[in-house]
């Protein structure tokens, strides 16, 4: 056989063959793997403000957590009466975090990350503090939105 004016071996001939076919299963089995690794980017929902409820859905030394966006928000009523909000999501491996009214303070149970009221990262391995959010209450609602 030729090809392309040289000659071309049986031999070459099925090696190229196994080759491709090779090469075109391994694409075929990757693919949906790679596809899985790496979902499509998703743009961030743009949540202005949000109402996380009414101000007496939050007891004093208590806290909600809430859909903001496509991430979650801790809202936290101060025993003062006070309203905080930061994004629920910890900052060292993404656990959502929690507020444990017996310490005052926002923890993250994955790896015992601690927070104070500020957003403040104060103990275990969370590289940054929370996210702040800022808190309107306008009426009786509790309105949740970014700083800025």
């Amino acid at each position: 056989m030729t090809m392309a004016g040289r000659h071309l071996s049986r031999r070459s001939l099925l090696n190229w063959f196994l080759g491709t076919s090779g090469g075109s299963l391994l694409a075929v089995l990757l693919y949906p793997v790679l596809r899985f690794v790496m979902p499509p980017p998703q743009p961030e929902a743009a949540a202005g403000a949000v109402v996380a409820g009414k101000t007496k859905d939050f007891a004093p030394n208590s806290a909600k957590i809430v859909r903001f966006g496509s991430r979650p928000a801790v809202v936290v009523r101060l025993t003062t009466g006070e309203f905080r909000a930061f994004s629920a999501v910890c900052t060292h491996l993404q656990c959502t975090v929690q507020y444990r009214p017996d310490h005052e303070m926002v923890w993250c149970a994955c790896h015992n990350g601690r927070f104070d009221l500020t957003g403040r990262n104060v103990g275990g391995p969370p590289p940054r503090p929370l996210e702040q959010l800022d808190v309107v209450v306008r009426g009786d609602d509790v309105v949740v939105s970014r700083k800025g």
